[in-house]
Formats: C-alpha cells, structure tokens, sequence
C-alpha cells in the first residue's frame, strides 16, 4: 500500500508539472513550479493547487447566464451609458483604443470626480450619502470591521433598512474573516441582505483560496458613488498607533461613471448570490462638472490580464512625468521595463512608498527592486509619517488614476480590482497638489542604501522569490 501510495503520488506531481507548463503565466513560475513538483511532490502538489492557479473559474460563466436570462435589461443599460462615450485628446488614443477592446463601456462624459483624502473626509462623504439614500445602497468592502468605525457604518445601515432602504452589502471572505456573528445578525435582523464573496463557491473550486475580491464600493440610489483605497476599519481613521497617521485617498463619483462602478458590484453580488437587483439605470451627467472618466473593474476571471494590459499601456503614454503611490512594490517584469523605459526616456519617474510595513514580506521585497530600478532613473520615496496606503498614478497633466490596484502581482493577476481614469484638468492638479504635499512628507531612497546589510539584502531576494503569490 505504501508503494502504491508514493507511486500516485509522484504520478501526480509529474501530472501537476505538466499542467504548470501548460498553464503559467511566466516561464520562469512554469520552471519554478515543475521542478518542485517532480523533485518534492509531497510538499509540492497541495501548495501548486492552491498557489499556482492565476484562472478564477465559473465566474465569467455565471455572468454569461445572467446576460441571457436578463439581456433586455442588460442591453437597455449599456446602449444608455454608451450615449455618453467621448473621445480622448490624440495623446491618449492609444489607451481610448485599448480602454475600448478591454471594458464594454470606455471613457464617458458628464462626470464629476472629487479627491477624499484621507478616512475622516472620505467616511464622512460617504455616512452622508447613506444617510440621504431614498431607494437603495450597494456596499462593497474587503475589510468590514467590527470596531468603531465598523459599527458607526453598522448603525447607519441600520437606520436606512428601518426606514424602507434596500441594502446589499457584499464583503471578501478572507479579508472580512474574522467578523462577529453579533455583528452580522444585528445587520441581517435589520433587513439588510448581507453576503460574502467566496471564490470557493461550486464544488469544482474549492482550492481557489488565493483570490481575493479587493473591491471597495458604494453606490446610493444609481446617483452616487465611492472607490478608492480605504476599507471600513478603525486603521483607515488612524486609531491604530503602529501604523497611523494612516494616509490614503478615495473618490466621490457623480455621472455616467457611477452606473459602471455599479455594473461591477452587481457582477460580484451575482457571482456570491445568483440573484440580479433591482437598480436605477438612468445616466445622470453630473451638473457641476463635465469630466471624463474611465472605470476599470479588473480581475482573474477576465479572457486576458486586462489590469497589467491597461497599467502598463498607461506607463507607456508618459513623456514628462509618471508619480505613482502605492502601499506595496512587487511588479512582474513588464511593469518593471515600463517604468525604466519610461525613466530611461526622460520621464521624471516617482514611486511612493511607505517607510512603515504593515506586510513583512511584501515590505522587504521592495528592497530588491532598487539597485535595477535607480540605474534607470527611477526615484524611491519612503513616506515616513505613517502607513500610505493610497493607490495613485498621475500621467504628465493628461490623466489620473485612484482606485484600489496595488503595484503587485495580486493586484494584477489575482485580486478582482477597480480603478477610476480621470482625464479632465482640474482633477489631474488637484492629484498633483496631493502628491506634492505627501512628497514633502517623504524621504528620497538614495542609491547608497544599496549596501544595506547582507541580512536585509538577503531576506529582500528571498521575498522577491515568493512575489507570484504575495
């Protein structure tokens, strides 16, 4: 029996090197992974299926069985928003014609796109949308704590459903695993439809463990909206001292933007409840303000990788200036030749970064990055009051971008995403006066901390090694 057992198993782990050849997405993940699992298959075999799977299956499928079952409904909405399509200067033509084949609706007019920054302007914006709702809310969030700033939402809630507002909230499995049962029952006696975004759901999925849905959205009545990078926690207020002040940005959405940040959160809730919501699909261009905006919901289910497709794309417009925040730094290998290519051809190239880790591996990885990246031209800035935790790219003064894409390999491959393009001027200087004043809070990495000590060296390289799945 046991020479049967060690034989089916090297017999799978040959069969799993196989498929790793077959199926990912660099060469160098395919060799890594198939030697492994020939030499060690023991070990090897369980952390392959689980690790190495960069496909979320069933969830394009599923949607594909909403639109027929619902394509009047689903036509009427998109024919409305594609009403309000306009075309980009000739600079971004290439990214308009790229938005264009990656997403069914591309850049839209009639928006109106406000900077909130940092957690006391953004969960003030968005306890007063909540508390104005007549009809319904849509709540998406990674993180839903059950602590101060958890509970104030939570009372909110609480207080709309009482009043006959129907509320959908939607949050991560993995990044919400340890809320309380008290706190999901006080909302769910309410009458507020509460669920979880599982990737393990249907039972050929049960070892899609490493997606994540890191979404962060609210819609009120189909006519406002929020996204950006902070999640519904006390760290997002700063009452945390490790990591506070906590730095980190969100939006406010009015327009036809609005009805696509909606389209993704229905996707996902279809995907955690099969059940298509009852919604507001009219376009309301916004009267303040006649901005284009471009809404990006990325993830693992989509045909190809559209987030790195669209970053990288985006990189290669720059011709004076590319400033990007981002909690984390570990890119794949075209994100990396982007931004040298883009330093290499005179763009000023500006990664921030916090000086504080909240990720002891993600952290240190970035260490490994700056000797390649330095030569080039990129600079490195560690922001040293806090956690920055904002996902931001500014564009020479052609387009803008926040959203909840971090500057890693989950991000791009693994994490379902969403990210806002602004391209209208006012916004792209109001980005620009954030960054400033978040650079006055940083310090230049300078290139003689490349001899760092052999231990910080080392734990850097053995980080980066790990990256496919940090």
């Amino acid at each position: 029996m046991l020479s049967i057992l060690v034989l089916l198993v090297q017999v799978g782990g040959v069969a799993s090197a196989a498929h790793a050849v077959m199926n990912v997405r660099s060469s160098r993940g395919a060799v890594a992974w198939s030697i492994s699992l020939v030499t060690f298959p023991w070990v090897t075999i369980p952390l392959y299926w689980v690790f190495g799977r960069n496909q979320f299956q069933g969830y394009a499928e599923a949607l594909r069985g909403a639109f027929g079952e619902h394509q009047d409904l689903v036509r009427q909405a998109y024919q409305e928003l594609r009403s309000q399509i306009t075309p980009l200067p000739e600079q971004l033509a290439p990214l308009e014609e790229l938005a264009d084949r990656l997403a069914a609706i591309p850049f839209t007019s009639g928006n109106h796109v406000e900077l909130l920054i940092n957690g006391e302007a953004t969960f003030t914006a968005m306890l007063a949308a909540i508390e104005a709702a007549t009809d319904y809310i849509l709540l998406q969030t990674y993180t839903l704590g059950d602590d101060r700033v958890g509970n104030e939402f939570r009372r909110a809630l609480i207080e709309k459903a009482q009043q006959g507002v129907k509320i959908h909230l939607l949050y991560d499995g993995i990044g919400t695993r340890r809320l309380s049962h008290m706190y999901r029952r006080s909302l769910e006696r309410s009458g507020v439809q509460m669920r979880v975004f599982k990737s393990t759901k249907g039972k050929w999925n049960r070892w899609q463990v490493n997606f994540r849905n890191h979404r962060k959205i609210l819609i009120v009545d189909g006519a406002i909206a929020f996204v950006g990078g902070l999640n519904i926690a006390d760290e997002y207020m700063g009452y945390k001292p490790r990591l506070s002040p906590w730095r980190d940005t969100h939006l406010r959405v009015r327009g036809a933007s609005v009805q696509c940040l909606q389209g993704s959160f229905l996707g996902d809730w279809y995907w955690a409840t099969r059940e298509v919501l009852d919604v507001n699909w009219d376009v309301q261009p916004s009267l303040e303000a006649d901005q284009t905006a471009f809404v990006l919901p990325t993830g693992p289910a989509d045909r190809l990788p559209n987030c790195i497709l669209f970053f990288v794309n985006a990189i290669n417009q720059a011709t004076e200036r590319l400033w990007i925040a981002s909690p984390y730094f570990v890119p794949d290998d075209s994100f990396l030749t982007a931004l040298k290519l883009a330093a290499i051809r005179g763009v000023d190239v500006r990664i921030l970064l916090p000086d504080r880790p909240d990720h002891f591996w993600v952290y240190y990885c970035a260490f490994s990055y700056y000797k390649e990246m330095q030569m080039a031209g990129v600079k490195f800035y560690r922001y040293e009051p806090g956690f920055l935790h904002q996902k931001v790219m500014l564009i020479d003064h052609a387009i803008a971008s926040v959203g909840t894409v971090n500057l890693d390999n989950r991000s791009f491959f693994l994490n379902f995403e969403a990210s806002m393009f602004v391209t209208s001027l006012p916004f792209i200087q109001a980005v620009e006066q954030m960054l400033l004043a978040d650079l006055k809070e940083c310090r230049l990495v300078e290139s003689s901390e490349e001899k760092e000590p052999l231990w910080l060296r080392f734990t850097a390289r053995v980080a980066r090694l790990l990256s496919p799945v940090l």
